[in-house]
């Protein structure tokens, strides 16, 4: 038994109908650097207030090489970027100027609307390095799309971590397990890095209507099945749900929270409950009269930004 008995877990869950959906992302290359996209998906377009879930790498890059996402907006969600390995510097339209690492978390609230891009660091591209993590979207409750953006940085000892019986938890976002993060959130929710040893088992929370995980490394039984690398999995409401970590362990990214009261329209980077919203915001991002209407482009990142699309 651990310290904490929301974190004790219970009979290994195998009903194989536990398992709602079983999503395979697609995979994309972009240029030396892998993502994996989970959400949204065909099967599933949200878990909770998730809306997009992209694994970044792992990538290696050669000197002289890096990410350089260009400016670009993004309306109505909130964005937290968590890293694995490596690290990159963030900068918006509020001015943030931030390097995040391994275990932090960057969160930006979009609201009505905000810019930025993310860069590896110059002195950083003076070698071999590489990069490994997860970008998340989630959208915001209707009566928050309109709120002024916003940023938060919290380093890896501001989350709090759980650990027993072979399993360590950062919990990133929300409240799980009778702890909560300190990060912003609106409504319920939860988001967590688990390392699992090998045979170890975790309960997820049940305080939470939608739940799912995805597997970043080794392998995981839960509801008769085997999950690999790279594999999503959400499961039913309600159902207490216990899984079991494979011979090689594994690292896994826990997710869910509270539907929303209605649907989300996406295109692009924005993300709305009204389409006349994500018009506007197109026309204000095609006009590009920064500082003058809806969006500005990041301090000290102004040479390039990237186009609406066609």
């Amino acid at each position: 038994m651990s310290w904490n008995p929301a974190f004790d877990p219970g009979p290994l869950t195998t009903d194989p109908d536990a398992i709602e959906t079983l999503i395979v992302p697609r995979t994309r290359d972009l240029g030396g650097f892998e993502v994996r996209r989970a959400l949204p998906a065909a099967q599933r377009r949200m878990v909770g207030p998730f809306v997009f879930f992209d694994q970044m790498g792992p990538a290696e890059f050669v000197t002289g090489a890096g990410i350089d996402v260009r400016p670009h907006p993004h309306i109505g969600l909130g964005t937290v970027t968590y890293l694995l390995n490596g690290h990159f510097i963030h900068k918006d339209s509020l001015g943030t100027d931030q390097k995040i690492i391994p275990g932090e978390v960057n969160w930006m609230i979009a609201g009505r609307g905000i810019t930025h891009s993310e860069r590896t660091d110059p002195l950083v591209r003076q070698g071999p390095h590489d990069l490994f993590g997860v970008q998340t979207w989630l959208a915001l409750p209707e009566d928050r799309e309109e709120m002024a953006p916003a940023f938060e940085h919290f380093g890896k000892g501001d989350l709090p971590m759980l650990e027993a019986e072979g399993k360590r938890v950062r919990l990133i976002l929300g409240t799980a397990w009778g702890e909560k993060a300190p990060v912003s959130t609106f409504g319920g929710v939860f988001y967590a890095d688990a390392v699992l040893e090998a045979g170890a088992r975790i309960p997820l929370p049940m305080d939470h209507e939608d739940r799912g995980l995805h597997v970043l490394a080794g392998s995981v039984t839960v509801a008769g099945q085997v999950l690999e690398t790279g594999q999503m999995a959400v499961f039913r409401p309600g159902d207490a749900i216990t899984l079991q970590a494979g011979p090689a362990g594994a690292r896994l990214m826990l997710l869910g929270g509270d539907t929303l009261n209605g649907p989300r329209y996406i295109w692009w980077n924005f993300v709305s409950s009204s389409k006349e919203k994500i018009e506007e915001a197109k026309e204000a991002w095609r006009r590009g009269d920064w500082g003058k209407g809806l969006f500005e482009l990041p301090p000290g990142d102004t040479e390039e930004y990237i186009p609406l699309p066609d």
